[in-house]
């Protein structure tokens, strides 16, 4: 399934957080909305509570996204689903909790075609979060797939090395505990995310020199889209799926239906 990324000459959209612009992100409704319009991808972010449930949220802390505070690793399952998730992006989505994984893993079920980007937060409970969530595809399933993304090249390693899955690193200016060298992180990497700010016809071609798949984060404007294509980026993170979709839909870059792997 995900093999069939490095022969596609089509643009691939991955929802950031699901539909990061629309909705409050990495929630269950944030991610359903991706899948209804048809994204090829979910990125989403992993942590784990103070009783060792793995939960869908991006920041150390629960300020930003709940009206709660303090680390989320403070928080038990029961107390996190006590805050609500959705009124700081607006009233209409008061009431929206922070999903567990299992939560989210249910919810794509129905959907087997689509890729999923499964990225693992560089916190102290790292590794056990990867260990937790891999288990948890594993007997779903789902690994097949699945890439596991970290800004923390340990934790990147760990996840290579251990359990043999595909990776997306970043380059390593942006990554903690990056290793230089050719046998030092990079070889750890099946793909790579560039911001926008780094994302040039160069930067491109030299991790495609290497094998790994260079992909680009977030063209949210027409004018961001036509410059990632240009680039030779074709698999988008985006915040707002509408822009890429509708372009790839223009000049005919749409792929076909991704088919499970055994």
């Amino acid at each position: 399934m995900l093999e069939q990324l490095q022969q596609l000459q089509s643009i691939v959209v991955s929802g950031h957080r699901g539909w990061k612009s629309a909705y409050p992100e990495n929630t269950l409704l944030s991610f359903q909305q991706a899948l209804d319009l048809g994204v090829d991808m979910l990125e989403l972010d992993l942590r784990m509570t103070r009783d060792d449930v793995v939960v869908v949220i991006h920041d150390a802390t629960v300020d930003r996204t709940t009206d709660g505070s303090g680390p989320v690793g403070d928080y038990t399952l029961e107390e996190l689903k006590r805050l609500d998730a959705g009124g700081w992006f607006g009233k209409v989505f008061e009431g929206l909790k922070v999903p567990t994984f299992e939560e989210f893993c249910e919810l794509i079920a129905p959907y087997p075609d689509v890729l999923l980007n499964v990225e693992i937060k560089p916190d102290e409970r790292a590794l056990e979060t990867a260990d937790a969530a891999i288990v948890q595809l594993a007997s779903r399933g789902e690994l097949h797939r699945c890439v596991f993304t970290s800004f923390d090249a340990t934790v990147l390693a760990y996840i290579h090395d251990k359990h043999g899955l595909k990776t997306q690193g970043f380059p390593g200016e942006q990554m903690y505990n990056y290793v230089p060298g050719p046998e030092g992180t990079i070889s750890k990497m099946w793909a790579v995310g560039l911001s926008m700010k780094l994302l040039t016809p160069a930067r491109v071609k030299e991790y495609e020199d290497l094998g790994i798949l260079p992909w680009c984060y977030c063209p949210d404007d027409d004018q961001q889209v036509y410059y990632a294509i240009g680039c030779g980026s074709l698999l988008m993170t985006v915040n707002n799926p509408l822009p890429a979709m509708r372009i790839r839909e223009q000049m005919d870059l749409s792929p076909t239906s991704f088919m499970p792997q055994p």
